[in-house]
């Protein structure tokens, strides 16, 4: 097992539109060939789109984007412009009079950065497309696309939180590569799962050192305290292998995938998030499916301390390079 850049599958590219002055953005995966896709939502408060026609029993057995944007659900008007950009490029599913870019994607909560009124939108969208980078080219980290406005740690409030951001990361055995995408913007604390550590999240009252989420969730608990949590949360991911895969299998994988949020975030799959993965493969290589989803939950992990670790102090946020 190796790492690799993010973008090294044949027919995935990758890119970011943002607002840094408002604290939104877009990222945009396109697969213009189509992919096989699944997902795996489990936050309880998602806001995504398209995410039925994902289940095994629909028809539509290929996708040709996939988008993580910021803005809360008014963020969904980013498919938009990915439809549009998608038809002018002759992309999408054949309906004989046409041809319908299939296009589905999850939002996360940023409006507390930069103005609340200002969202991701069609504009955004078609931009993200056109900024897109294929095999072979490094993607931007950090705050950027989905990731411009996200933050961590926010238990007890955005005054106590820290600056959230997007990562990446992949690994290849063999010919299977597989990496992953997300944008961090979690209630909980962002965990490095090689050290244990506390990287980024809920602060204390002094903003100066991390307090940690856990502790602070578990003695309100033991108090049978009430708090009121902020919902201003949700890391979103996108998954992206060079494996055969059906759509039944590419929503396992997805689930196996949601392990690395689990390892990296602490708590992960709360009420308050909307965690969601996609995976799309492209169908290029046989593949032992638990390696993949192995491969997947480190993937997913690492792009999530990637995330972090790579975002910068913006919005009044501190960042994890900061303390």
């Amino acid at each position: 097992m190796r790492e690799v850049p993010f973008l090294s599958i044949d027919g995935i590219r990758c890119g970011h539109a943002q607002d840094l002055e408002n604290g939104t953005g877009c990222t945009v995966v396109l697969c213009e060939e189509g992919a096989t896709a699944g997902v795996d939502v489990r936050g309880g408060s998602p806001g995504t789109r398209e995410t039925d026609l994902l289940d095994p029993a629909n028809l539509v057995e290929q996708v040709h984007g996939v988008f993580l944007a910021g803005g809360s659900a008014f963020g969904l008007n980013a498919a938009a412009g990915i439809m549009k950009y998608l038809e002018e490029r002759g992309a999408g599913f054949d309906v004989t009079v046409a041809r319908v870019p299939i296009v589905t994607g999850a939002v996360l909560f940023d409006l507390v950065a930069g103005s609340p009124h200002v969202r991701p939108d069609e504009k955004m969208g078609y931009e993200a497309c056109v900024n897109a980078k294929g095999k072979g080219e490094i993607l931007e980290e950090g705050c950027v696309g989905a990731g411009t406005g996200a933050t961590v740690g926010k238990y007890l409030g955005p005054q106590y939180a820290m600056k959230g951001g997007l990562g990446t990361a992949a690994y290849q055995v063999g010919d299977l590569i597989v990496g992953a995408v997300t944008a961090v913007n979690c209630l909980g604390d962002v965990v490095d799962p090689a050290t244990g550590k506390i990287i980024a999240g809920m602060l204390d009252q002094d903003r100066k050192n991390i307090t940690g989420t856990e502790k602070a969730l578990l003695a309100a608990a033991e108090k049978a305290e009430r708090t009121n949590l902020f919902k201003g949360n949700t890391t979103i991911g996108i998954v992206v292998t060079n494996a055969k895969l059906t759509k039944a299998q590419a929503k396992k994988i997805a689930s196996m995938a949601h392990d690395g949020f689990a390892r990296s975030i602490i708590p992960s799959h709360t009420f308050v998030d909307g965690d969601t993965i996609f995976v799309l493969g492209t169908g290029e290589v046989e593949a032992d499916l638990n390696a993949l989803g192995l491969l997947a939950a480190k993937a997913v992990a690492k792009s999530v301390v990637s995330g972090v670790t790579k975002a910068r102090s913006m919005y009044g946020f501190p960042a994890a390079t900061d303390l």
